[in-house]
């Protein structure tokens, strides 16, 4: 193994290439994004950590005109374009501000939090209050946004007049550079203040973009594309490069190509398929790509432990709400439908890519619609199609084992809280006193609510058994080893010196589900997963189970 500077967590372009860290080169997106010069706003909508902000970052030191950039981009594809670094490396004004953590329970708190971002730029470009062509209304006013005392007025007009401002003192067009642009919007469409900070935004974004003869060209990033008449009402010569239709395609994300590179250079060439089935499945355009934040996590993991197993690297920057909201949404279309999902099928829906964060709930379409343009839906294969896909719907899938992983935990926590709502007494009672024809309707009742995966294989009811159990006051152990082998399940009451074995099959039919609850039973005894508890409790309950689909037969001994 190669030891590459992998650099996880970093998005600064500069601190990447000055520290010598492994960088895959995507300079040529400088190329695409001059060839449209003439069009006053690109706005680019990616899911999270597929490096839209190490993009910008790179935009940034390319045409910031106080930097001298040539060291940074020495040797890379765009270096080759000599006439178009000549005219373009260094030469403008930039503007380059994130709204990542735009932020609040309220407004209040959150529009403090962007006043604060606001006046964090205007600290950068101190220097203006020097310009002597800036006339002392203007200059008062970049010394109160500095300050953070502002009005909501003068915070709604901030950028346009930082563009105006900074030409004015450089005598050029300014490039701004807006990272996370719809952060604000959905924090404040998630917790309830939705038109005010729509308010602001849409002020901000109206002043700045609209006509302005100071900005050269804007380019922004963001996870959803937000209806132009909703936050950009009037801007003209506004495009769009969404994962469905872009000309950046290879520039977010890992292509094949980039990942043989990487592999290559780490001498970790074999690690190439487990790198395939956790991370790559993203279909952006005409593009195949992999996740970058999953694989450059991975690669660090493995360089570290050499038998570092592949893992959700997503789970551990969000909480995932989206699926979580969606399930509660879920009526049973959408459960049918999720079960398809993550038994490895896919779907057929129409994808709409305009859509205002206040309407995400109104409707099934477009909870399907921010799932697949958040990045835990794609577009499936072609080659996996059954039939033609009808014109205006697109074909959904699942992209990888992570995101699986994630909809599989984030369904079994759902389940979990979900049967802590139910009254659970009954079968709990059942359990105790050995009551099977109870316990067995009363799990039945139970499997009708879930959600099921993976073809109704065992892990699902196991996962499912240790749910039902969860949060009850009992100690609930899965796939331990007892005895001379691993049971499925153990619950065990301390207090009450109890203690309940479960072993489970999977049936191919309803036929034999009193045959698997004996063979079940009968593993119980051969495996003596019972033994340990004999000495320590006064009851052991042994139960074998038997499961078909959304059916289930209990049988104990």
């Amino acid at each position: 193994m190669t030891e590459l500077k992998i650099p996880v967590g970093i998005s600064d372009f500069a601190q990447i290439r000055e520290n010598g860290y492994y960088y895959i080169d995507k300079s040529g997106m400088i190329q695409e994004i001059l060839r449209t010069e003439s069009t006053a706003v690109t706005l680019i909508t990616r899911p999270r950590r597929f490096g839209k902000t190490l993009g910008m970052s790179m935009l940034a030191s390319f045409f910031d005109v106080r930097k001298d950039s040539r060291a940074l981009f020495a040797g890379m594809e765009i270096s080759k374009d000599e006439k178009l670094c000549k005219k373009w490396m260094n030469q403008y004004p930039m503007l380059f501000v994130s709204w990542k953590d735009v932020d609040g329970l309220n407004f209040q708190s959150a529009y403090e939090m962007l006043s604060a971002v606001i006046a964090d730029l205007y600290k950068e470009h101190s220097y203006l209050l020097d310009c002597e062509q800036i006339n002392g209304a203007d200059r008062e006013i970049i010394r109160k946004i500095t300050w953070g005392m502002a009005s909501e007025t003068e915070i709604k007009r901030s950028l346009a007049l930082l563009i105006t401002v900074m030409k004015e003192y450089y005598g050029k067009p300014v490039i701004l550079l807006l990272d996370e642009y719809d952060v604000p919007v959905a924090k404040a469409s998630s917790h309830g203040y939705y038109a005010e900070m729509m308010d602001v935004i849409k002020a901000m974004m109206s002043t700045a973009l609209k006509d302005n003869p100071c900005l050269k060209f804007a380019v922004l990033t963001g996870c959803l594309k937000i209806a132009k008449e909703s936050i950009f009402t009037g801007t003209n010569n506004f495009v769009s490069d969404t994962i469905s239709a872009s000309r950046l395609n290879e520039y977010f994300g890992f292509t094949e190509a980039d990942i043989e590179k990487l592999l290559a250079d780490a001498d970790l060439t074999e690690q190439a398929e487990k790198i395939k089935t956790w991370y790559d499945g993203y279909h952006f355009g005409t593009v195949d790509v992999y996740c970058p934040w999953d694989v450059m996590n991975y690669l660090r993991d493995l360089q570290n432990d050499p038998k570092a197993v592949p893992k959700s690297y997503w789970k551990n920057t969000s909480d995932n709400a989206i699926i979580r909201s969606f399930i509660e949404y879920a009526g049973s279309s959408i459960t049918k439908q999720l079960e398809v999902l993550m038994s490895g099928g896919y779907i057929i829906q129409k994808i709409e890519e305009n859509l205002t964060y206040d309407y995400l709930h109104s409707s099934e379409e477009n909870l399907w619609s921010v799932l697949y343009l958040t990045g835990y839906l794609t577009m499936a294969d072609q080659k996996n199609l059954k039939e033609p896909v009808p014109e205006g719907m697109a074909a959904l899938a699942i992209p990888n084992a992570e995101i699986q992983e994630i909809f599989e935990t984030t369904v079994q926590n759902w389940f979990a809280d979900h049967a802590k709502a139910w009254n659970r007494q009954a079968l709990f009672t059942a359990v105790w006193n050995r009551d099977t024809d109870v316990l067995t309707r009363e799990m039945n009742d139970l499997l009708r609510m879930t959600i099921s995966y993976h073809d109704y294989r065992e892990d699902f009811y196991h996962a499912f058994l240790a749910g039902i159990f969860a949060g009850a006051g009992y100690m609930v152990e899965s796939n331990k080893e007892h005895g001379e082998g691993r049971s499925d399940v153990i619950v065990t009451d301390p207090r009450g010196g109890k203690v309940a074995v479960f072993e489970a099959k999977h049936s191919k039919n309803l036929e034999n589900l009193e045959r698997n609850c004996q063979l079940a039973l009968d593993q119980i005894d051969e495996k003596m997963y019972a033994k340990e508890f004999e000495d320590s409790y006064d009851q052991v309950n042994c139960y074998g189970i038997a499961f078909f689909k959304k059916r289930c037969l209990v049988r104990g001994k």
